[in-house]
């Protein structure tokens, strides 16, 4: 009786010792330096999750004569204005949207994050090309003359990597692109400027419908792949002398990583976003060469097909299910967009060679 007596007085003194350790002034100081560590983390992450939403948001479409009005600040439109106008915003956009340009951040939260990025790839590659394609072929008369000073320091400007951080920054070196591109497009509304030219050819346009054909093509065939499959190799198909460097197989397996379907959805969104801007400030700038040619139906039904591919996307990930599964596929979905688009984009060009 007395051993038990003895035992229950010790647990009650080391329970009224414990209570009392538990509740002294230090402890307590102590565990709040916890509470409020902790409580301090999560609020960040919050935070941190909330500002990444904010900034993997897409922007919006803008509207296209708005758009040149503000560019050219009161100055005269021109053949052009739109165009170039439009390639000067979409570039802008990539710097200037919430968050601004996220390729080459190594901090929380865009380090962290990937669909904005891929989306910013889409959209540069898509102005690079029409960069290019100012300075090669639409602001030069002939192959035998200068090309124009402005779009000569805007091509390669825009053509720097993407995700250079520091020394020299890609914003820093896309800034100075968009420098140069606003010459030109002032030097457009300049009467006294007669070497600064856009010539509205069909056979400009042609050449830049080339490039957004392969664009597409590629974009349609990674998506497609995204639940892998078996092709036949038609690599040298419709010419019998033809050869490559390496002997490839018969059948080839095409599959996108699942880990990169989401890059590749992401990519084709912001490719098809600007190329939406561009075709419809071609169809300002080009109106003439496409009623002459009776092809301006086609370009307003690629700008259709392309409009599509920016419908909200209501899923919180991109789905890939296996083409007629249960789930559905959002990469099958936006290739069958792009390929419309891009059969109509060939439908165009044949229709700009005729007559």
């Amino acid at each position: 009786m007395n051993n038990a007596i003895t035992a229950a007085s010790s647990k009650l003194r080391r329970l009224i010792h414990g209570t009392a350790r538990l509740y002294h002034p230090q402890t307590l100081r102590e565990k709040g330096w916890l509470w409020a560590s902790g409580l301090g983390a999560v609020t960040l992450l919050v935070v941190l999750y909330g500002i990444g939403v904010y900034w993997s948001l897409e922007p919006d479409a803008f509207d296209i004569r708005q758009n040149t009005e503000q560019q050219l600040g009161g100055a005269e439109m021109v053949t052009g204005s739109h165009t170039t106008a439009a390639l000067l915003r979409v570039v802008e956009t990539l710097l200037d949207k919430p968050g601004g340009y996220l390729s080459n951040d190594v901090t929380p939260p865009s380090v962290l994050l990937d669909n904005i990025p891929n989306w910013e790839y889409g959209a540069l590659v898509q102005s690079r090309d029409l960069a290019r394609t100012l300075r090669n072929d639409i602001s030069r008369s002939q192959s035998q003359s200068t090309e124009n000073e402005a779009l000569a320091i805007a091509e390669p400007q825009l053509n720097f990597s993407n995700d250079s951080w520091i020394l020299p920054s890609s914003e820093g070196e896309y800034r100075t692109g968009i420098k140069a591109l606003r010459q030109y497009l002032d030097d457009l509304a300049s009467s006294g400027n007669q070497n600064t030219q856009f010539y509205a050819r069909a056979d400009n346009l042609r050449d830049w419908l080339a490039v957004v054909e392969k664009r597409l093509g590629s974009l349609s065939q990674r998506l497609s792949a995204s639940v892998g499959q078996e092709r036949i190799n038609t690599d040298l198909a419709g010419d019998p002398n033809a050869a490559q460097s390496t002997r490839s197989a018969e059948q080839v397996e095409v599959h996108t990583p699942w880990l990169e379907i989401d890059d590749v959805f992401y990519e084709a969104r912001g490719s098809t976003w600007a190329l939406t801007h561009f075709l419809r400030a071609v169809e300002i700038d080009f109106r003439d060469i496409l009623v002459k040619k009776n092809a301006l139906v086609s370009l307003r039904q690629i700008i259709r097909e392309l409009e599509a591919t920016q419908q909200t996307v209501m899923s919180p990930i991109v789905l890939n299910g296996s083409g007629f599964g249960i789930v559905t596929n959002h990469s099958l979905v936006m290739a069958s967009y792009i390929s419309r688009a891009n059969a109509a984009v060939i439908d165009l060009r044949n229709l700009l060679s005729e007559g």
